[in-house]
């Protein structure tokens, strides 16, 4: 059977592993780097870039490059407002449509830009394997909702890839975790990346890994701790200077990077400095440097009400899992915030453990257990039985406006759970099933996931009819939503996430144009790489007929000459067809250029 990768789709970094000779490992460029940037720069002048080569670019092209672009996955426009001053670039949308990214005069979807840096990752994994790769694991938050889930398996689709499986982060990393750790215990992961924060509480007991509870933040995540530093920072020099650093656009990226890295220093020690020299120009005193102090101390003061959803999370997590913080064995850290010490002490003291797991790499365990499971799913890996639940409860809006709850959150899946409802007026001949998610108790106060109608109903006093509404969602967390009117067998059905993905026209279209960038991209890179080549040729046979033309016959000395004059002006005017010709002159002629010396 072919392999089946395991991505980890991070807002950060994301990485790509795969479960081979006997084993997850971590498939990287190389030994050294491991981790891909999740970003992409549309750049003006060259081909699209993905990964480190974009994110060269943050600072000189912020409109084009762009990051963190999983906090806009499934998302509506107006969902979105934390995120959307957090980022340089574009991002487009009306009220509850969903929104995209405009760069230039170009708007793409955010799974169209997850493609691209899926597409990077399976060709990573291609050069590792020596072979073709179509199907995947792919690792998404334990809070994502419908929606983003969804977007998720269409970006695995728009890169070419079968996504096996859709699965938490937090299971992915407790799989990790577990196969290698036999035993029976009580496991909390603590998932806190980027852009977004999940809890998960597990029972682990030889290959059955059961969850019993999740719960989390998708608006919560190390970018808003690095945008806290940026406004403590751009405060104090506004203050200082005059100057509100955050409204240009290159500079506020110079400071993002500069904020990142002071919160990665904290981790280490109890202050970071921050200086960025010619940080902008005064017109009148000219160049202005920034240079700042930042204290652990007053990082943690900035950051309290942030440090607080993160304590509030995990006390739900215990209350919604039904357990006292004593009963958990470990508290597995996953994802690059957790190198935060005051997250690291919040775990500590709400879970009531000093077993706080960090040997495995934070950033690397996510996309192992997502090859983990593309083992067992290749048929490589055996005994291991995965039991996740649904991370928000889903329901029915009934005719009083309230939410009925067909699907408890946390319900262990797949799973199958039928309700029976009747009519709330006489003689009523359809009724409209209204589904919902999550757990409000009024129905407008949770998301609409989908609407249809059972018709053709037979006239009768309200309460008589019997109608059997059934939610099945399978281990991926697609929910299919059928109504049976059980007096007469006919019955109607939606496929939920349906609704929230792509149309077979939509993906169809976003394939087409992500092959076109990676085809595009790839046709740009020959063309540098010819050129490159041609300059070296033209340089390096130019100084070698500097030194042999006096032992050279005169002809053969002036022929090589002309070709280089010609390839020097065909570089000159990027020609690609003059210089593809003189360097093949010049390949079929080296030979009688040399020997005649």
């Amino acid at each position: 059977m072919s392999k089946v990768i395991g991505i980890d789709l991070g807002t950060t970094n994301s990485a790509v592993a795969v479960y081979h000779d006997g084993r997850a490992q971590i498939v990287g460029v190389n030994h050294q780097k491991k981790l891909v940037p999740s970003v992409v720069c549309f750049s003006n002048e060259g081909p699209t870039l993905v990964g480190d080569a974009a994110r060269e670019h943050q600072v000189l092209q912020p409109e084009r490059t762009v990051y963190s672009v999983k906090r806009f996955m499934g998302r509506r426009y107006d969902e979105v407002s934390r995120e959307e001053r957090l980022v340089p670039y574009e991002v487009r949308g009306k009220g509850q449509g969903y929104c995209n990214i405009r760069v230039g005069k170009r708007t793409y979807s955010p799974q169209q830009i997850s493609a691209l840096i899926l597409g990077e990752l399976r060709r990573t994994a291609e050069q590792f394997l020596g072979e073709s790769v179509t199907k995947a694991v792919i690792t998404v938050p334990a809070h994502f909702n419908d929606a983003q889930r969804q977007a998720t398996r269409d970006a695995g689709r728009i890169a070419g890839l079968e996504v096996e499986r859709i699965i938490n982060e937090p299971t992915a990393a407790a799989l990790a975790h577990g196969v290698e750790q036999r035993g029976d215990r009580h496991v909390v992961v603590f998932d806190f990346g980027g852009g977004t924060f999940d809890l998960s509480f597990m029972k682990i007991k030889g290959g059955r890994f059961e969850v019993v509870a999740s719960t989390g933040n998708t608006h919560l995540g190390g970018d808003d701790f690095d945008q806290r530093i940026i406004d403590v920072v751009a405060e104090d020099f506004l203050r200082r200077e005059a100057i509100d650093l955050r409204h240009n656009s290159m500079t506020l990226q110079r400071l993002k990077l500069a904020a990142a890295q002071a919160k990665a220093e904290l981790s280490d020690r109890p202050q970071a400095e921050i200086m960025l020299p010619y940080v902008t120009m005064d017109p009148v005193h000219g160049p202005r440097h920034l240079q700042y102090t930042l204290g652990r101390d007053r990082f943690d003061a900035v950051c309290e009400d942030l440090f607080g959803e993160v304590r509030d999370a995990c006390k739900t997590l215990l209350r919604e899992a039904g357990v006292n913080p004593g009963c958990v064995d470990d508290v597995v850290l996953v994802g690059g915030s957790t190198r935060i010490l005051k997250a690291q002490k919040i775990a500590r003291e709400v879970f009531q453990t000093d077993n706080v797991d960090r040997s495995a790499n934070p950033d690397e365990v996510v996309a192992l257990g997502a090859a983990t499971l593309g083992g067992v799913l290749q048929g490589d890996l055996h005994n291991v039985n995965l039991m996740d639940v649904t991370a928000h409860g889903f329901g029915l809006a009934d005719a009083a406006g309230r939410m009925d709850t067909v699907v408890p959150k946390n319900t262990p899946i797949p799973a199958v759970v039928k309700k029976v409802f009747t009519t709330p007026r006489d003689n009523q001949r359809s009724v409209p099933i209204n589904v919902l998610e999550g757990q409000a108790p009024r129905a407008e106060d949770n998301r609409p996931l989908g609407t249809f109608r059972l018709d053709g109903l037979a006239k009768a006093p309200r309460g008589v009819p019997r109608i059997e509404v059934a939610f099945a969602i399978d281990a991926n967390g697609i929910l299919d939503v059928s109504a049976t009117d059980l007096d007469t067998g006919k019955q109607q059905n939606i496929v939920v996430t349906g609704t929230y993905g792509l149309d077979d026209d939509e993906l169809h279209d976003q394939q087409e144009a992500t092959e076109a960038l990676h085809e595009a991209a790839e046709q740009k890179a020959q063309v540098v790489e010819l050129r490159n080549h041609a300059q070296r040729v033209h340089h390096e046979v130019g100084r070698w007929l500097e030194h042999n033309a006096g032992v050279l016959p005169p002809k053969n000395a002036a022929h090589l000459a002309v070709t280089l004059k010609r390839l020097g002006k065909a570089i000159e005017a990027n020609d690609l067809r003059r210089m593809k010709k003189m360097l093949q002159q010049i390949d079929e002629h080296w030979d009688g250029y040399r020997l005649a010396g």
